[in-house]
């Protein structure tokens, strides 16, 4: 496997002279056809015959950082078997919660990640690894908080202090995987993160069906931990540590990334070589407003954070917060446990097939067969409880046989599964692509927290929803945005794969424009 890495045109002469440093330092005996090559679409061989090996620790880095994932997944499963519980805490005597008041314990979990990304990009810009060292004891701390809880209030606060801090360790996981990992397996690699969220959800619902809300919360309170015990042994990545001007420490750390024989000469420069025309670029513009009004960061944020919105506005969150209830009220003979493991497993094998197929089939196509599944499936859905609420109860019908329970089932597999295959991966993976690397933290914080408000604003707003317009109502109209999705990807989202992360410079980025 080989990265590459194409320079720009001659136009920008410090990229031409940090080019030719580049050259002088490199020892490979070029071929006397390569050397017939311009400079200008010189190509230059970037990865060391010992790949496996840098592979591997890639892997290992990215598995460590991936318990971050998990812990949050476990959070996101914990809600809807936990409300659950709470409201049949009153057969022991404990407090009970009303439905009004197990909508804010779910969203304010969100409300306050929006807060964390705004504190998580700020954070960040110290190190990634740094921070996700100081936040991992405090999430458990949380948790321990909530498994303590005697009153609604106290798991109101300790759900927003959570939703916090969660937020800051899924946005700074996906940053340093996608630093840290080479193109032939960054897609997978983040694929790798969306896995272990799946599988703590799945975990969460899995002993939700036998442990009550406060055990439950004791379980999610010790993922954190292992967390922090991972992070002791993978490094900073090297491009948070360049920036810093910590040169020697960023070239250990990608020594060690890419394994004791790698040649790291070169994409340590290319790196350097990057921050360096990037901060020209910056310090050419007219202010620091300018900067951040300019193209190369504004249609990055348009672009992720329009991929946010669809992605939170599709009822995914919906089905993840409620799914326990919802299943109550729809399936007749399943367990509503069951089912809501049974829509986990597809969550995680579509997530699984993903990983495998996002760095050979590319982000693109996976979004818009996405897209179009979603659609299809939500409206299937929404037309079945059409029948249900609507149709049925007019002509005063018998209840729909138990034999036809698989219609909505069916609906639902069929719209978690393109949920897992595209949207929700591909979402997060660019918001690590698209942003240059001395805005990247700003970059992620914006598209984060405004995808954690998105999140609040649906949760929070799906059951008033129903209550207005019906439950079929409700998913026609997350039909109607999927479509509207499968559109904005097809006009606006640029295909990545392939591409170095650090070759996203600045006239990359600011030449992101409508691809179709």
């Amino acid at each position: 496997m080989q990265r590459y890495f194409a320079y720009p045109s001659s136009g920008d002469s410090l990229v031409i002279k940090c080019k030719k440093s580049v050259y002088m330092s490199e020892k490979v005996i070029l071929s006397e056809k390569m050397t017939n090559i311009t400079p200008e679409t010189r190509i230059m061989m970037m990865r060391s015959d010992d790949s496996r090996q840098g592979y591997r620790r890639q892997v290992l880095a990215a598995l460590a950082v991936s318990l971050g994932p998990f812990a949050a997944g476990l959070s996101k499963g914990y809600m809807s078997p936990a409300i659950a519980s709470m409201q049949e805490s009153r057969l022991n005597g404990s407090f009970t919660v009303t439905d009004q008041q197990a909508s804010w314990i779910a969203s304010l979990s969100l409300l306050g990640a929006l807060f964390g990304g705004i504190l998580g990009g700020m954070a960040m810009r110290s190190g990634r690894r740094r921070v996700l060292l100081a936040v991992a004891l405090p999430y458990t701390l949380a948790w321990l908080a909530t498994a303590l809880s005697t009153s609604v209030d106290m798991i109101s606060v300790t759900s927003f202090c959570g939703g916090m801090i969660v937020c800051c360790i899924t946005m700074i996981t996906q940053v340093y995987v996608t630093e840290i990992a080479v193109p032939e397996i960054r897609g997978c690699l983040s694929s790798v993160l969306k896995i272990l969220s799946q599988i703590g959800i799945l975990t969460s619902f899995s002993l939700g069906a036998y442990l009550n809300w406060q055990q439950l919360a004791l379980v999610v309170a010790a993922a954190p931990i292992l967390l922090f015990l991972a992070l002791l042994f993978v490094p900073e990545t090297p491009s948070s540590l360049l920036l810093r001007g910590k040169e020697e420490k960023a070239a250990e750390a990608l020594q060690w990334l890419r394994g004791p024989d790698a040649d790291i000469r070169q994409e340590l420069a290319t790196i350097r070589t990057n921050i360096l025309a990037s901060k020209q670029f910056n310090d050419g513009r007219a202010g620091k407003l300018k900067v951040l009004l300019s193209k190369r960061l504004t249609r990055p944020v348009l672009i992720t954070c329009g991929l946010m919105f669809f992605q939170r506005f599709t009822g995914a969150h919906v089905f993840n917060f409620y799914a326990v209830p919802m299943f109550k009220k729809t399936f007749r003979t399943m367990s509503p446990h069951g089912g809501a493991i049974a829509i986990s497993v597809v969550q995680l094998v579509a997530s699984c097939v993903s990983g495998m197929l996002i760095d050979s089939v590319g982000r693109l196509p996976l979004l818009m067969v996405s897209g179009f599944m979603m659609s299809i499936a939500l409206a299937g859905f929404g037309s079945y409880a059409y029948y249900e609420e609507v149709f049925r109860n007019t002509l005063n019908l018998t209840p729909v046989e138990p034999g036809y329970d698989w219609i909505p089932l069916l609906c639902v597999v069929t719209f978690t599964i393109a949920f897992s295959l595209g949207i929700s991966p591909i979402s997060s993976l660019l918001i690590g692509e698209l942003f240059p690397l001395e805005y990247r933290s700003t970059g992620s914080a914006l598209a984060t927290s405004f995808s954690h408000l998105c999140g609040f604003v649906n949760v929070k707003t799906a059951a008033d929803f129903q209550d207005h317009i019906g439950l079929y109502g409700l998913f026609w109209l997350y039909a109607g945005i999927s479509v509207l999705c499968l559109l904005f990807v097809v006009l606006f989202v640029p295909e990545t794969k392939g591409r170095e992360i650090d070759e996203m410079d600045p006239k990359y980025v600011e030449s992101l424009c409508i691809n179709r």
